[in-house]
């Protein structure tokens, strides 16, 4: 009994505990009940933090599922290797037998002139016109898959040492596309992430205002509350935690905007790949991207409600 009265606090410190906690509860339930009394301001502020904070979280999902769906196609980059019309077909044969034992390239498909001109005449509508030529002015071509994938230094390495092949004629990167592609991706995540800056600081200034002017609509009774003794913590609190409130309420907003967006556009965007032979599957923000989400929401707020806080309550002193 000794041992477990011993172990047990003083009653003086769980008192000190239980009236912190009990504050701090206050607080936190009173921010609430002044957002709940003011619905449409406290609405209109919050929707301004959630349209600033879904817009950078909507173009940076677009950009993950675009990666997403470049990142297959990277895996099947290919080299074409298109040899000089005056090769002969045993030589293009021996030459494709030949780069099948290449360590650096996993496969070499030989296209043979007559099969380049079949599918020409099958995908072009013009067999009339092509019925009409003498001869097969199309060239075999080598379908080269590098062993390294989709390796761009690699890749490129290779293309010159095919190049160099005394039969080759031209040596075509079909990875080059991609390659722009992934820097127009990569530009525009950039892009976005300083737009999310720009909005960020956006979202502290409008917070900092709205505290601004809830701190002057109760200048009186924090000036009757400092002469009875409240510190400048007690005073604080309130509006510290009405900041978080309005950073959560716009971070719930900007997570339905987003999923919103996504259901509208996740059929037509499923019909487009569709019809480009590719399976798209539109990936949402998942329990990682929704607390990633209300927490930046949560953050702006309490960074824009201490930056007003701290400003403008020192300027309220009893005279």
């Amino acid at each position: 009994m000794a041992e477990v009265a011993a172990r047990r606090p003083p009653s003086r410190l769980r008192r000190a505990a239980n009236a912190y906690v009990s504050a701090h509860g206050r607080a936190l339930v009173g921010a609430l009940g002044r957002l709940y009394r003011t619905p449409l301001a406290s609405l209109m502020t919050a929707a301004v933090l959630g349209v600033a904070l879904a817009l950078p979280a909507g173009f940076l999902l677009l950009l993950a599922n675009l990666q997403g769906v470049t990142a297959g196609w990277e895996a099947d980059a290919r080299l074409s290797v298109f040899l000089k019309t005056d090769v002969a077909p045993d030589r293009y044969r021996a030459l494709a037998a030949t780069l099948e034992q290449d360590p650096d390239i996993a496969a070499a498909t030989l296209i043979t002139p007559e099969q380049a001109l079949e599918e020409l005449r099958a995908v072009s509508g013009m067999q009339d016109a092509l019925a009409l030529l003498d001869s097969n002015p199309l060239p075999a071509v080598l379908l080269v898959q590098p062993a390294a994938g989709a390796d761009p230094e690699a890749a490129a390495a290779l293309a010159e040492r095919l190049e160099a092949l005394p039969d080759a004629d031209l040596v075509q990167l079909d990875q080059a596309w991609l390659q722009r592609l992934a820097s127009v991706v990569e530009l525009a995540r950039r892009g976005t992430l300083v737009i999310a800056a720009m909005l960020g600081i956006a979202v502290i200034l409008v917070v900092g205002n709205t505290i601004r002017m809830a701190i002057e609509s109760r200048r009186e009774e924090l000036v009757i509350i400092k002469l009875l003794g409240g510190t400048d913590a007690f005073i604080r609190r309130p509006f510290l935690y009405e900041g978080c409130w309005y950073g959560l309420l716009g971070g719930v907003l900007a997570l339905l905007l987003v999923e919103t967006a996504l259901l509208l556009l996740r059929g037509p965007a499923t019909a487009l790949a569709a019809s480009y032979g590719s399976a798209l599957l539109v990936q949402g923000l998942g329990m990682d991207g929704v607390a990633w989400l209300l927490a930046a929401g949560v953050v702006l707020g309490l960074a824009g409600s201490r930056l007003a806080v701290g400003r403008h309550l020192r300027a309220i002193e009893p005279r």
